[in-house]
């Protein structure tokens, strides 16, 4: 089965994931349904720092809840982040290719827990995140 490609839509003001932001980050991920997994590739510059050439760590936490947020379509439910929470374990250059890759590990009626990690372009664990989702309704 081949990947699915989750594009920023045109109506869409989400500051992550939406093209109708002018301020957002346009974030685009791949769906593997079969494996069950959301991934992205991306490349941040200065303006998203925190101190010293290193990202910002609220960025870190938004690309972690974008991607963790999308395998909520697995399910084709509409679900809100309840808990986010993030090990960062090395600084991420703000310069640097970076991929984030997120997975289900398991539901508990409307409650969804994923984790994802956050690599640089060797591989190397920069960051790593777990989550409650609650599902609202339908997507």
């Amino acid at each position: 089965m081949p990947l699915e490609t989750l594009a920023p839509l045109a109506d869409n003001f989400c500051i992550g994931c939406g093209d109708a932001n002018p301020q957002g980050l346009k974030l685009t991920f791949q769906l593997d349904r079969e494996a069950r997994r959301v991934s992205g590739r991306f490349r941040f510059g200065k303006q998203y720092q925190g101190s010293g050439g290193i990202l910002h760590g609220g960025i870190i936490a938004l690309v972690f809840d974008e991607a963790m947020g999308k395998l909520n379509r697995l399910h084709d439910v509409r679900a809100v982040t309840a808990e986010l929470s993030i090990s960062y374990l090395r600084p991420v250059p703000c310069e640097a290719d970076v991929s984030v890759e997120a997975w289900e590990t398991r539901r508990e009626g409307r409650n969804l827990f994923p984790e994802a990690e956050l690599r640089d372009a060797a591989g190397r664990v920069l960051a790593r995140a777990t989550a409650r989702f609650v599902a609202i309704g339908p997507r």
